[in-house]
């Protein structure tokens, strides 16, 4: 007798661990007895009647991740795969109806996608899609969040992640941003074209203005000497045309000096020949004399003129 006490303690230590289970930390386990559901057990050390209850399953309560493609077409008729990335989690007070409502979670998530990526994705052109897959993504999370939420299923987060065309689209496209890009940078270089040209021109102008002005200068100046010149030489009894003559003939000399001074000097004054002074000097008297008698002839026809006129006033 005394050899089987220890035997039947045995048993019922083994029989009594048997009962004790434990969960992990955001997870959950379902008992069942006799096939019946009896209760949720959450994270820690749990108890249940030896080979009257089981654990039927465990459900994960963190956030998991399904990755759904979809292929479809817009509404400029042109293929297109949408990525969708679905955030979803178990809610903790909803285990029971996770586990027992859906057979295959991810399959129901999956087709859920596909129809309302399938229904949204229709109804805008290529360049849409890309400009609004946050409202794609709004529409699939509204969608599921409804559908899911009676069986237990929360949704965290709907990501369009890629959206990849047909590949002779994308490469239509890139063929179209390079000549936009292109078109962009010649008109850039012909403005600055522009601007150098208007720049250059305005320099230009500029340069002119100043020269002229220097010039106009430089002559003012040299009247003004001419001028004290000759009222100089009309103290010392030289009359203006003489004196004229005089300083035209001085400047003639010192220039050949000055070009006689410069060995390497380009300077051609023509007339340059030794009798050039007097030929100048002559020929500017004539000249002076010829425009003194036309007029002095110009001023007694006006003096005619105008004895003339009364006559005619009288006879009449």
């Amino acid at each position: 007798m005394l050899p089987i006490v220890p035997i039947v303690a045995v048993i019922f230590l083994m029989i009594l661990l048997s009962g004790i289970f434990t969960v992990k930390q955001q997870s959950a386990a379902l008992i069942e007895r006799f096939g019946r559901f009896m209760s949720v057990k959450s994270s820690g050390l749990q108890f249940k009647i030896p080979f009257v209850d089981r654990v039927a399953g465990r459900v994960s309560l963190k956030i998991q991740q399904l990755d759904v493609l979809v292929e479809t077409k817009t509404k400029d008729n042109v293929f297109v795969k949408l990525k969708v990335s679905v955030q979803f989690v178990v809610s903790a007070d909803k285990v029971y109806e996770a586990f027992y409502k859906l057979e295959n979670p991810y399959e129901q998530i999956n087709a859920y996608v596909f129809d309302v990526v399938r229904a949204e994705v229709p109804k805008l052109k290529l360049d849409d899609v890309f400009e609004r897959k946050d409202d794609i993504a709004n529409a699939i999370k509204g969608e599921l969040a409804e559908a899911m939420e009676g069986y237990g299923y929360g949704i965290v987060k709907a990501l369009v992640t890629d959206i990849d065309p047909d590949h002779t689209v994308k490469d239509a496209m890139n063929r179209i941003n390079a000549a936009e890009r292109e078109k962009l940078a010649a008109e850039y270089e012909g403005e600055a074209e522009r601007i150098r040209i208007v720049a250059k021109a305005k320099a230009e102008a500029e340069s002119k203005r100043l020269q002229g002005q220097g010039i106009a200068d430089q002559r003012r100046e040299i009247a003004r000497g001419l001028e004290e010149s000759v009222e100089v030489l009309n103290k010392v009894g030289i009359n203006s045309q003489e004196a004229s003559a005089l300083i035209v003939v001085t400047q003639h000399y010192d220039t050949l000096q000055s070009m006689g001074e410069n060995a390497n000097s380009n300077l051609i004054m023509l007339p340059n020949s030794p009798a050039a002074g007097s030929n100048m000097l002559a020929e500017m008297t004539a000249s002076f004399v010829a425009s003194q008698q036309i007029g002095e002839s110009m001023k007694e026809n006006n003096e005619q003129l105008k004895l003339v006129k009364p006559k005619e006033k009288l006879h009449r």
